[in-house]
């Protein structure tokens, strides 16, 4: 069995709709897939109904924005339930809590000399989305030629360590485990810095924290080990994913997957 567990749709900063990459998915192989839009479950309902026509499953995913800091650290929550009142109180915080960064984005990009505005922000974002996100930010950047592509944005201009980044501030760590146990699901730490691993994660275990994402498709062989060794040491689960948003941008949907073997104890959990 082939399954992604880290992907994002135009609910949040993807590029394509939940039909879509559930398609997507299913042409590349793909047995089961997690969606995993950043602080929103819009999009699950429109994937179920996809994968009802197609072989392939869905796990109901969210990845929750935290901040320690001022740094960012994210949450994936897996087989949520998206009706949950924490995961609706979260969504609608969310919301507004985005869109406030983004105001604050833009504004230092214009002090920077960069005619960008808002506006421009929400018609990168389409229609289809239910949270604003620095993709959507980046996307405006490429089209007002401030730009070449998203990542050259990101590289060069609202990247973590530029002056114009704002952290999401939506919640701490430890309030993005909690809601996702509120929601009836499974909290793992995704793509978890190497330089914050081992002095936040007792702290984010003793929260609740079940699991570390530890394959990913430009992860090393040394990575992969440390991540596995930390998980064994607190009994967590083990998961893996494309973290895909973009057809065009990384690896494409079905090329990166990871096997029951090596995520069988969130199946496990899971129930499936």
């Amino acid at each position: 069995m082939r399954l992604d567990l880290h992907v994002h749709s135009t609910a949040s900063d993807g590029l394509l709709s939940p039909a879509e990459v559930v398609g997507l998915a299913a042409d590349g192989g793909l047995d089961l897939l997690a969606l995993t839009d950043h602080d929103t479950v819009a999009g699950i309902p429109a994937a179920m109904d996809a994968a009802a026509e197609l072989s392939i499953r869905i796990i109901p995913g969210i990845e929750v924005s935290s901040t320690h800091e001022d740094a960012e650290y994210h949450i994936l929550g897996y087989f949520v339930d998206p009706q949950a009142d924490s995961i609706q109180a979260h969504e609608r915080h969310a919301l507004e809590g985005r869109e406030s960064r983004m105001d604050e984005m833009v504004a230092r990009l214009r002090g920077q000399g960069l005619l960008i505005e808002m506006a421009d922000v929400l018609d990168a974002a389409g229609p289809d989305r239910s949270v604003i996100a620095r993709p959507h930010l980046a996307r405006a950047l490429v089209s007002k030629g401030y730009a070449k592509a998203v990542p050259d944005a990101f590289d060069r201009l609202i990247g973590d360590e530029h002056p114009a980044f704002v952290p999401t501030r939506l919640a701490t760590p430890e309030e993005a485990i909690r809601l996702i146990l509120d929601a009836g699901g499974i909290p793992v730490w995704a793509h978890p810095p190497m330089d914050a691993l081992y002095e936040l994660l007792p702290a984010f275990v003793e929260a609740g924290l079940q699991g570390l994402e530890v394959y990913r498709p430009r992860a090393t062989p040394r990575r992969i080990r440390k991540l596995e060794r930390a998980a064994e040491a607190d009994g967590l689960i083990m998961t893996g994913g494309s973290d895909f948003h973009d057809p065009e941008r990384g690896y494409p949907l079905g090329s990166f997957f990871v096997t029951e073997e090596e995520v069988g104890a969130l199946i496990e959990a899971g129930g499936f």
